[in-house]
């Protein structure tokens, strides 16, 4: 695949909008692209651009004017999840109890990845089924209530190939009908060896049941020989350490921008770590294939990758909460307070957006709007490396 030149003629680290820019369009050509894939390249593309419009900014001491491009806000686009993530975790920290909390992972066969590629909604959605009504089954049966559960949905391993799983965080204990907490035991949820085989048999009923989907004898036959993974980690020290883990999955898109090491025009090289020997590596792929790779981990329009079940269930959390504190004998959190963007990002980095970088003693201030624009076109870059 012939690309345009790709490094960035001002000498910055080379982004994933930049290969986007450089091979999205001959790619889209060749290759047979769903519509929220073609949506998520070109959200990439013009991610703080002109394209999408923004503000200029003046310092009321210098003068100095600076243009601020707006984000693309595309979930699968590694500039714009930063900031989303922290929100969301401020909003999760009053629904966390002060009890052990355990990290379930259910992992799909790589039979299945065929499929999930051309049918990604209705193979995602029964993940997530099987595997949180393995869970509250299994909660029901050795707890007698319902824990918390937050499911978060992965696609990729480290080197961007497919690999389907589900990691979930499950409160160590229950909530009955009753209102009454029952604790789990000790640095232990429940059983593995059963969670996998009652996991492998909830999905694969529903398989069956999904009319939609085509699957043949011989893979259900094969799904039901081959060995299914369920990982269940042991508890996490405390609430911090929660939301410390919930960072690192619940707002990430395959590839972050400081992974990229390199990109010539033809080939893509990044880091990734490898599990068998637990070393980072660099891998070089063509950028067909790197592009291929990515854009198979983008998710169906809409589909919501982070779910809540048990306790946390949208219509009875509030509720469900409040008896779970007056069981734990612990007060309900006070409500964070509101941060604007400027604040948020200065909290998170040590960076004043509103500072002047000229003279760095005056404000910066929006003094214009700048609109889309139409005749946007792509910044050439060199072909040196």
């Amino acid at each position: 695949m012939r690309c345009h030149a790709a490094v960035p003629a001002d000498g910055r680290h080379v982004e994933l909008a930049d290969i986007v820019r450089a091979c999205g369009e001959s790619y889209a050509k060749t290759h047979r692209l769903a519509h929220c894939q073609r949506r998520a390249l070109a959200a990439i593309e013009r991610c703080r651009t002109a394209a999408l419009g923004g503000h200029r900014r003046q310092c009321d001491t210098c003068g100095a004017i600076r243009i601020v491009y707006n984000s693309c806000r595309n979930r699968h686009c590694p500039k714009c999840q930063s900031l989303a993530r922290e929100r969301w975790l401020n909003a999760r920290r009053e629904e966390l109890l002060p009890v052990p909390y355990f990290h379930v992972v259910f992992t799909l066969p790589h039979e299945l990845n065929a499929l999930a590629q051309a049918h990604p909604r209705a193979v995602y959605r029964l993940l997530f089924r099987a595997a949180t009504e393995t869970l509250l089954g299994f909660a029901d049966r050795h707890l007698g209530g319902e824990p918390a559960i937050t499911a978060v949905l992965h696609t990729w391993s480290r080197n961007l190939s497919q690999h389907l799983h589900l990691h979930c965080l499950v409160s160590g204990g229950a909530l009955d009908r009753e209102g009454h907490w029952t604790p789990a035991r000790d640095r232990f949820l429940f059983p593995v060896r059963a969670l996998t085989k009652v996991f492998r048999g909830k999905f694969l009923d529903g398989l069956a049941s999904l009319t939609e989907l085509r699957v043949l004898p011989s893979l259900r036959r094969t799904l039901r020989r081959r060995a299914w993974v369920v990982y269940c980690k042991p508890p996490f020290a405390g609430p911090e350490t929660v939301l410390a883990y919930l960072a690192r999955y619940t707002h990430r898109t395959a590839l972050s921008n400081d992974r990229i090491v390199g990109f010539d025009g033809q080939t893509v090289r990044f880091r990734w770590r490898d599990h068998r020997d637990d070393r980072v590596k660099i891998l070089a792929l063509d950028a067909s294939e790197f592009l291929r790779r990515f854009l198979q981990h983008v998710l169906p329009h809409r589909f919501v990758r982070v779910r809540h079940y048990g306790i946390l269930a949208n219509r009875t959390r509030r509720r469900k909460l409040r008896a779970c504190r007056q069981q734990l004998d612990v007060p309900t959190p006070p409500a964070g307070p509101t941060e604007s963007t400027a604040d948020l990002v200065q909290r998170l980095t040590g960076q004043d957006l509103d500072a002047c970088p000229t003279c760095r003693v005056g404000r910066l201030r929006t003094v214009a709007e700048l609109p889309p624009c139409l005749t946007w076109q792509p910044v050439p870059y060199s072909d040196t490396s």
